[in-house]
């Protein structure tokens, strides 16, 4: 057995356990995809990531990413997550306040300011392909939610890496009081290839505009607890749909409380119309793993 230098860190928070974590296993090398897909297993966290040399020109790391069941091309929280982690190992450097990850989807730049418990970090979603919902599939989603979803702004499945049917709720009470039927989300997600569901509702009040929930069954997590690829996912389709005039061009999401987390995702349209999640991270746990 190899001890490799492990980390958790919980992602979307500043205040360790109310965010979303990702374990981070930095030495990586010699590790085949079935060691990387038993460690994810085990740690059965949302997603376990694995920091790797580059392969590609201009990449600072390559990182793979898993969740228990499966390898992701892409995800946002993993992402943010081991960038900190990287950051604060000193396996990466930052060159004026930017890097590069390269992972399944190709090379995502990352952005960083400030330093320790004050660092926040951003990434540039992938190109993101948008796809409406059939009538059919539509009626299924509102009986796995057991809820009505809002037609208006017509449902879409958003790819950015990973895939996700995104819709709007009526109101945060309605999207808070959701009880999906999960196994019957899980069919449904394998049915239409997709990774999972991120719904959404405006708030009515206070500093964020609109609370996220995501929901992943078909990849060994329920209900993600803050999700970066889903809230980029949100933040494609409130573009494609006409609905950032509601909300403006920056906004902060809300994700997590119905399973006692507090995330907050920063998201802001860039140059050329790029979506860009941030936030804090922190580090919970520092050790080694010896596998």
């Amino acid at each position: 057995m190899k001890p490799r230098n492990y980390k958790v860190v919980d992602v979307f928070t500043s205040t360790p356990l109310l965010g979303n974590p990702v374990a981070v296993v930095l030495d990586a090398e010699g590790l085949d995809t079935a060691a990387m897909q038993s460690i994810a297993r085990w740690t059965n966290l949302s997603e376990t990531t694995f920091l790797l040399p580059p392969t590609a020109s201009g990449a600072d790391y390559r990182l793979r990413i898993f969740t228990p069941l499966s390898e992701l091309p892409f995800a946002g929280h993993p992402t943010l997550g081991s960038a900190h982690a990287a950051l604060e190992a000193g396996r990466v450097k930052a060159r004026d306040g930017r890097f590069v990850q390269e992972c399944g989807v190709g090379l995502v730049g990352l952005a960083v300011q400030g330093e320790g418990a004050n660092r926040r970090l951003a990434l540039e979603l992938p190109p993101a392909a948008i796809t409406p919902l059939q009538p059919d599939e539509l009626n299924e989603l509102e009986s796995v939610l057991g809820n009505a979803i809002l037609r208006e702004a017509a449902p879409a499945i958003v790819n950015v890496g990973p895939v996700w049917v995104v819709a709007q709720l009526a109101s945060v009470a309605q999207l808070l009081s959701l009880k999906p039927d999960f196994a019957r989300c899980a069919a449904f997600e394998r049915r239409l290839g997709v990774t999972g569901i991120s719904l959404f509702a405006l708030h009515e009040a206070g500093d964020a505009a609109i609370e996220v929930r995501s929901f992943a069954p078909s990849c060994g997590v329920d209900e993600d607890p803050v999700c970066g690829s889903g809230n980029g996912s949100v933040a494609v389709f409130l573009r494609e749909r006409a609905l950032l005039a509601a909300i403006g061009s920056t906004y902060t999401a809300t994700q997590g409380q119905c399973i006692g987390r507090q995330g907050r995702i920063a998201v802001e349209f860039g140059a050329e119309g790029k979506v860009i999640v941030g936030g804090s991270c922190v580090t919970c746990v520092d050790g080694m793993l010896r596998c």
